[in-house]
């Protein structure tokens, strides 16, 4: 991955830890619903801090699952829900240990085009078609790693994707909110 940060969360450490650990970005974007973007993002850093060690899919995967939910439900919780989103933080960690040698960047770096890179993350638990649209994009924008056809692919809404200051979540929020209002008047 890039060297550079991925400014969302506020915390220079936690932005750091987005930019160098494909896995922490992933989890990132698993948590990020129903808590702001800068929670949703800032709390892989808090789970490696409460592990004591970098994230790793396999270490995790090979972790007692209460042990590891545990760290999501200690205050301050990293979710809104931190049992079910930490069981599922969990069953994604098993899929990546498991279907990609505990390395979440095999899930772009070897996906023959976009399309393929779409339904690799599909098949990953708590990744529905937004969410792995936007993931797309977030590879592809920010990381500049996304493989080819990656465009068709990407959400093609406002999203963390089009973040690169800090300042711009703001935006975003506006946005979104913007998009659910005109959903709801048509």
């Amino acid at each position: 991955m890039t060297t550079k940060s991925l400014p969302w969360t506020g915390d220079a450490d936690a932005d750091q830890l987005l930019a160098d650990s494909p896995l922490a970005l992933m989890l990132g974007m698993l948590l990020d619903q129903q808590v702001k973007m800068e929670w949703a993002f800032k709390a892989p850093y808090l789970l490696q801090e409460r592990l004591g060690e970098p994230l790793d899919a396999t270490a995790i995967a090979a972790m007692d699952p209460e042990e590891f939910v545990g760290h999501f439900v200690a205050k301050p919780a990293l979710h809104r829900f931190p049992g079910s989103m930490g069981k599922r933080a969990f069953a994604m960690c098993e899929a990546i240990a498991e279907d990609y040698e505990g390395q979440p960047d095999r899930i772009w770096q070897e996906s023959a085009d976009g399309a393929e890179f779409y339904r690799r993350l599909r098949a990953l638990p708590g990744f529905g078609e937004a969410k792995a649209r936007i993931f797309v994009g977030v590879v592809g924008k920010r990381l500049g790693e996304g493989p080819d056809g990656w465009e068709e692919q990407a959400a093609d809404w406002a999203s963390i994707a089009d973040v690169d200051t800090y300042d711009k979540i703001e935006d975003i929020r506006m946005a979104k909110r913007a998009a659910k209002e005109a959903a709801k008047k048509a």
